[in-house]
């Protein structure tokens, strides 16, 4: 990586946003080659040219940086999801394109950005706040789903809708969570197939 160019800000000069932005930027290009896990403040630093010191008055920790890292690479992958959705025709083909999308885009993380899916992986097992948001998103999106069948007169009505979601919610969690999809990947993309199906028919009315 070729050092940045940037001074210290001085009476003037980029602002903080694009300061963290360029960390950022540079953490992730350096993640990529290095990996999270073997990275240190102090290689990050001499790699853009900053000093440790500087770089710890945008971020009080290298989890930090991660932090935002991670929170982008799952936020392309809410994207990809809601665009997926986008053109669904009933709850049950929204459902459907949700679940091969999740397990597209998680295949895709793990396959062209291995050391950036080890970012997600140390994220959900350290259960840092972005993997916290991303669940809620896939609940939210689940809940919003079988929502929209109910009111169809698609799915059933007997089931609580929060008992419904969770379970769907658990079903999920081997092939949306990052950390877990990793042991299912063999036959994720058969599973998307066959447990929307499942899932479809024991919410019918």
């Amino acid at each position: 990586m070729t050092k940045s160019s940037l001074s210290h800000p001085k009476t003037r000069g980029p602002s903080d946003h694009d300061v963290r932005t360029q960390i950022v930027d540079a953490a992730s290009e350096y993640f990529t080659h290095y990996g999270y896990e073997k990275t240190t403040v102090s290689d990050l630093a001499k790699s853009i040219g900053f000093s440790k010191a500087y770089i710890y008055k945008f971020f009080d920790s290298k989890q930090a940086i991660g932090e935002v890292i991670c929170a982008n690479r799952l936020g392309e992958m809410q994207r990809t999801v809601d665009a997926a959705m986008s053109g669904a025709t009933s709850a049950s083909d929204r459902f459907r394109r949700m679940f091969k999308a999740f397990v597209d885009a998680g295949s895709e993380l793990f396959f062209a950005e291995r050391k950036l899916y080890d970012i997600a992986a140390t994220a959900s097992l350290a259960s840092w706040p972005s993997v916290g948001a991303y669940e809620a998103y896939v609940e939210g999106v689940v809940t919003a789903i079988v929502r929209e069948g109910r009111e169809a007169g698609e799915f059933e009505r007997k089931t609580p809708l929060d008992e419904t979601t969770r379970a769907i919610c658990f079903m999920l969690k081997p092939y949306v969570i990052p950390v877990m999809l990793q042991y299912n990947l063999e036959h994720a993309q058969e599973a998307a197939v066959h447990l929307s199906g499942l899932v479809l028919r024991s919410l019918a009315p």
